[in-house]
């Protein structure tokens, strides 16, 4: 076996993450592939299952247990200015609050589980509460 049959090369992709970050954004934003639906306030956001599992504990395990194609989750106790933010923070990695919304943003986020907000629990079994919610 020559030299050449064992040499292994690395190949990156420059900017790999920024990229990926804009590509899932595009998407959202020309609704592209989404499979999810989020309703508040009698309002809807549409976002990607992947992606809101990606960054939300609560959101992997509910998305999980639910057999739907294109699920529609309604979520009671949230205001929807919070819920944009909070997809809008899960999609950019970061979102500008006003100081009177903060409050009730990092009570959604901390029930939600949306990761880079909140402390995450060990136990993921633990029980949920605080949110009504149903899913279509």
């Amino acid at each position: 076996m020559s030299m050449a049959d064992t040499q292994h090369f690395c190949l990156r992709w420059n900017n790999y993450q920024s990229s990926i970050t804009s590509a899932f954004e595009n998407l959202r934003d020309d609704e592209d592939f989404v499979d999810v639906t989020l309703a508040c306030d009698g309002k809807s956001l549409k976002a990607h299952r992947v992606v809101l599992s990606a960054c939300s504990p609560y959101f992997r395990e509910l998305l999980k247990s639910t057999p739907c194609k294109h699920p529609v989750i309604v979520l009671q106790d949230v205001a929807f200015a919070d819920l944009h933010a909070l997809v809008e923070f899960i999609y950019h990695g970061e979102v500008n609050v006003h100081q009177r919304n903060l409050s009730s943003f990092l009570k959604t986020a901390e029930v939600l589980r949306v990761s880079g907000l909140t402390q995450q629990a060990e136990d993921r079994d633990e029980v949920r509460h605080g949110m009504d919610l149903d899913v279509a």
